[in-house]
């Protein structure tokens, strides 16, 4: 059965979700600027990809949501969330049961918008994919794997089963976690340490984990603490060992945002593990002094 999926933001992530959804015969908006709409209205959205090939898919595009739809994915930075959220409609109502997806790093998003919008309506996702908007409408999905994780607590199972099997039909392979708390700390405690650590000395993973490996090794211990004490998982060697089968070039995108001079995701991802942290009684001083630099340094 089609569906109507709106995206907010066709970038990297959003823009290969659309054009993949968009070829297994679902309707898709993408929500954006009017430069980018009128491209996409135009040439619709191109991928290149060894996973899922080279191809063009057409997309629907607007500057806002004028109609509620069976999912809206949430797709932007954080740093970018609260200005795209003026693409949806301000009254809450409007939306209908449209089941928002948000595909953001940290672990404070989903109350925000649960504060906005109906808690039952809000599924937190997370994307394990390296993809790139090289232009508006141009994507390049370069790694050999695209998985995603659904979750939501007080969404019904059924809209999350259901949604998981629209998006695994697409492509991407898909499961649905029960544990809203685990998903979203399960990849905190992965991110925190790689983002924070390659961007404050401006080196990829790989001199990372050997030039700085016994602040790795804190940092992640530190993590995995804070993660446990919030009711997720902590498997600090397992981090580790995550890190080591990595490509040494590789990079975070926080550490492409700084190269890039753009807006660092340092409050949703470093300042929400120091209040986390702060709540539950753990100490972090690797944390700590790790988010004071990065944020002494104008980030």
């Amino acid at each position: 059965m089609a569906h109507t999926i709106a995206v907010l933001g066709p970038g990297g992530v959003g823009g290969l979700l659309a054009a993949l959804l968009s070829r297994a015969g679902h309707r898709v908006i993408c929500l954006s600027g009017e430069d980018t709409a009128r491209t996409l209205r135009t040439t619709g959205v191109r991928v290149r990809s060894s996973r899922f090939g080279d191809f063009t898919a057409p997309v629907e595009a607007a500057t806002a949501l004028r109609e509620p739809v069976d999912a809206c994915l949430i797709t932007v930075k954080h740093t970018a969330l609260d200005a795209a959220l003026t693409r949806l409609p301000a009254d809450p109502d409007a939306l209908g049961d449209t089941l928002l997806v948000p595909f953001l790093n940290g672990v404070e998003h989903p109350a925000l918008l649960r504060e906005r919008y109906r808690p039952e309506q809000v599924a937190p996702a997370a994307i394990r994919v390296e993809s790139t908007r090289v232009a508006p409408g141009e994507i390049e999905h370069t790694s050999p794997f695209a998985e995603i994780d659904l979750t939501g607590g007080p969404v019904p199972r059924a809209r999350l089963d259901a949604l998981a099997a629209v998006f695994a039909a697409a492509g991407p392979a898909t499961r649905v976690l029960a544990d809203e708390t685990a998903a979203l700390w399960a990849k905190m405690s992965f991110l925190a340490p790689f983002a924070l650590l390659t961007t404050r000395y401006a080196v990829p993973l790989g001199e990372v984990r050997t030039r700085h490996r016994e602040e790795l090794t804190a940092l992640v211990a530190e993590t995995a603490a804070v993660s446990r004490a919030c009711g997720g998982p902590a498997d600090p060697a397992q981090a580790l060992a995550r890190y080591d089968a990595f490509p040494a070039a590789t990079k975070s995108s926080m550490q492409r945002d700084a190269e890039a001079g753009r807006p660092l995701e340092l409050d949703p991802i470093g300042g929400a593990l120091l209040r986390a942290a702060q709540r539950h009684g753990v100490s972090v001083p690797v944390a700590e002094r790790v988010v004071r630099a990065l944020r002494d340094a104008g980030h």
